[in-house]
């Protein structure tokens, strides 16, 4: 088989090493890729919102399989685009795909199929939007309507910071369209965790959950980023949750997009806050979890491209996917300035001490004049695995201090938590 992996970060670098672990697997293409996959397959230099190219290639080298990381080209409708083409791809349709792109559109569904989430309420004008948040309690969330790189989301803790928000979003278009519309709502506290399943648009497989850590810095402070660390699974994490999960969330997600015409295949990713009441839905991803996905995919026994084969051809039902048992944590190291000002360009050193063991999945690098430079603003996830959280995290951290570029920095309590 020939697989095509779209996108250029540590997701996709560790698809892309999940991938070519399938004996069946001749080729990785990676567009546009990194300098870690490029040890693992070829990068090929297009823009992963190039469609047409993208397309081009897949047609002239008969790829199998493309499989889809990032949201972008989803909301660009790359699914579409290559179903047309007779290729077959790994993803939901432009349509599926507005579980993620619309926070209204979700909202309004969940609505619709009694999903649990948060009170709030959608504005399109800022007028409105200023007087609801004057009259409410502290503090409240405000997301933009569409994609904005995973930093359209403030949780603001004053009314200073709360119109600070609003005005960047829908008068200083801050996140261009993505911020034309707002839904403001209450805060939730609890324990916040990822919930992925893959689903062939009528049946659907959950994962095993992960705790994602947004905030730059240690004890959830800074600017929300992209994701800094990751640990998986949960320790308040039952089957008993995940049970009510699937029932509560997923199930309903699932049949009302198929009722109404847009049903999902590929990953469903629920970001949820298990609250003192129950489960409560903060948003829906339409794919993997970056860096989510860097602390599950090592954990799956089952092998990945025969689930993404039986999830594109409408018979998931038929796989059985088993995991390890063990626990694994990943932490990001970041260029100085993430998520907003930073530079580029500086040489990476320290990956060949790293233990046999931990796994290396780059983000923002590449290759130039054969020296690994950085390329980005999450540089690279060093992932390890352990009978518990507490080895995995022992392994990972002794790893890390081993990296060394101009500016890194990295979160210092991803997984000091209970378990």
């Amino acid at each position: 088989m020939k697989i095509l992996v779209v996108g250029g970060g540590a997701r996709e670098h560790a698809i892309a090493w999940k991938i070519a672990q399938n004996p069946k697997v001749d080729e990785v293409f990676i567009a546009p890729g990194n300098a870690g996959t490029a040890a693992l397959g070829e990068n090929i230099p297009l823009n992963q919102s190039d469609l047409e190219s993208l397309i081009k290639f897949a047609r002239e080298n008969r790829i199998d399989l493309t499989v889809v990381g990032p949201e972008g080209p989803l909301a660009d409708g790359i699914v579409d685009r290559f179903i047309e083409h007779g290729l077959n791809i790994f993803g939901p349709t432009k349509n599926a795909a507005m579980i993620e792109t619309s926070k209204v559109f979700a909202k309004e569904l969940m609505t619709r199929a009694h999903i649990p989430q948060a009170k709030g309420a959608i504005f399109s004008n800022y007028e409105e939007a200023r007087s609801y948040v004057l009259g409410r309690s502290l503090p409240c969330v405000i997301k933009a309507d569409g994609l904005a790189a995973g930093k359209g989301v403030i949780i603001a803790q004053t009314i200073p910071e709360a119109l600070q928000g609003l005005e960047d979003m829908m008068l200083h278009k801050k996140f261009g369209q993505a911020g034309e519309k707002v839904i403001i709502e209450k805060y939730l506290k609890g324990k916040e965790m990822s919930y992925f399943a893959f689903s062939d648009g009528t049946y659907f497989s959950p994962l095993i959950p992960a705790c994602d850590y947004k905030k730059a810095f240690d004890g959830d402070k800074g600017p929300n980023t992209g994701g800094m660390g990751s640990y998986s699974p949960p320790y308040f994490y039952t089957n008993d949750l995940g049970k009510l999960l699937d029932q509560s969330v997923i199930a309903p997600l699932l049949n009302s997009m198929h009722q109404e015409g847009r049903p999902f295949k590929g990953v469903i990713y629920a970001g949820l806050m298990i609250t003192d009441e129950g489960p409560e839905v903060l948003e829906f991803n339409a794919r993997f979890g970056d860096p989510e996905t860097q602390v599950i995919l090592p954990l799956l026994k089952t092998d990945l491209v025969e689930i993404m084969l039986a999830t594109t051809q409408g018979q998931l039902s038929t796989s059985k996917i088993e995991w390890t048992g063990e626990a694994s944590v990943g932490v990001v190291l970041a260029s100085a300035g993430y998520p907003d000002n930073y530079k580029i360009g500086f040489p990476i050193y320290g990956l060949d001490e790293i233990d046999k063991d931990v796994l290396v999945f780059h983000g923002g690098t590449k290759i130039d004049k054969g020296a690994i430079v950085t390329n980005g603003g999450r540089v690279i996830t060093l992932v390890a695995k352990g009978k518990n959280l507490k080895e995995a995290r022992g392994k990972v951290y002794a790893n890390a201090a081993r990296i060394k570029f101009e500016g890194v920095f990295y979160r210092r309590d991803i997984a000091l938590v209970e378990g």
